[in-house]
């Protein structure tokens, strides 16, 4: 499987859009270039998991350590991942990862309120 990590925009932000699958071998890539991004303090950015096929324990991890690294930044990071993509969505809310990393349905939730479709309410 391609991987691949593109820098885009998404909601205005500076944007990571990773392409294949997000595993042991992948995560760390998507943690350096997340990394260097945020070494140009950047005051938000996004993790675009849109087209995004897989994603494993190693992967959901990253994005925690990302998440906190991010905080302790004061960089608002935001995770994008449309329900519609199952194999992604799935670990995501098994793990219950929205209540440690701030992970958004769409691009319109970006900037709004801390109240998220994926808190329940």
């Amino acid at each position: 499987m391609l991987f691949e990590i593109g820098r885009t925009t998404v909601a205005g932000r500076a944007a990571l859009t990773v392409r294949g699958e997000l595993d042991l071998a992948t995560a760390p890539q998507l943690a350096a270039a997340a990394e260097e991004l945020m070494s140009t303090s950047p005051d938000g950015f996004v993790i675009d998991l849109s087209p995004t096929q897989f994603l494993d324990s190693s992967g959901a991890r990253t994005l925690m350590v990302l998440a906190r690294s991010a905080r302790e930044a004061g960089v608002e990071l935001h995770v994008l991942v449309p329900r519609g993509n199952r194999p992604v969505r799935l670990p995501i809310d098994l793990l219950d990862l929205g209540t440690a990393v701030p992970v958004v349905a769409a691009a319109s939730e970006i900037g709004t309120s801390v109240a998220r479709e994926d808190s329940g309410t």
